[in-house]
């Protein structure tokens, strides 16, 4: 193991932390229909767990609806049920060929409950990159006690790792800042 690998995995470590937030973030409904609200949902689709994705293509045709067009009708009652089992918290409308969903306006004491939720997955988020850089320091205090690499270089890697974390951290603050504007829009 050397010093850039060790830096090179805590990078990409930390970049998966960020992606696992922005996915967590996306399902947080702000108002808007949007596809990724149903991201968590799967459908029992002939005995067979399925992402609901899978089963149909998505489209808004008004800001506050979202229309489900199953590719077998035959999945429109399982794909309703799965809807009303999740923690959407919408009641699916059908006719048998589409399935509607209208999401309400969201109330201002519901607003500062979910950013109160974004604000706690944005700190769950810092915590797994400020983790990553605790491993990969261990990781490098390892090399240097086994000889691999200098005090400098202990030095030198540790204030990279160090940007590096600071980097992503700032990352996660502007998406939770995003996402916190997202909800206070009206």
């Amino acid at each position: 193991m050397t010093v850039q690998t060790t830096l090179g995995e805590a990078g990409e470590k930390m970049d998966k932390a960020i992606s696992v937030l922005k996915d967590e973030l996306g399902s947080i409904r702000t108002g808007r229909a949007t596809p990724a609200l149903l991201s968590r949902i799967v459908v029992d689709y002939y005995g067979t767990q399925v992402p609901i994705q899978q089963l149909a293509s998505f489209s808004v045709p008004e800001p506050r609806t979202l229309m489900i067009q199953p590719y077998d009708k035959n999945a429109v009652a399982a794909m309703e049920k799965a809807i009303m089992a999740s923690d959407v918290g919408i009641t699916p409308s059908s006719d048998g060929n589409v399935i509607r969903l209208s999401f309400p306006p969201l109330t201002e004491e519901r607003r500062k409950e979910l950013i109160k939720v974004v604000h706690q997955r944005g700190e769950e988020g810092r915590v797994a990159v400020r983790n990553v850089r605790r491993h990969s320091k261990e990781e490098l205090e390892r090399l240097q006690r086994a000889g691999t690499i200098s005090e400098d270089d202990l030095a030198r890697s540790e204030k990279e790792l160090q940007k590096l974390t600071d980097h992503h951290v700032a990352e996660i603050d502007e998406i939770v800042v995003h996402k916190e504007r997202e909800l206070k829009e009206i």
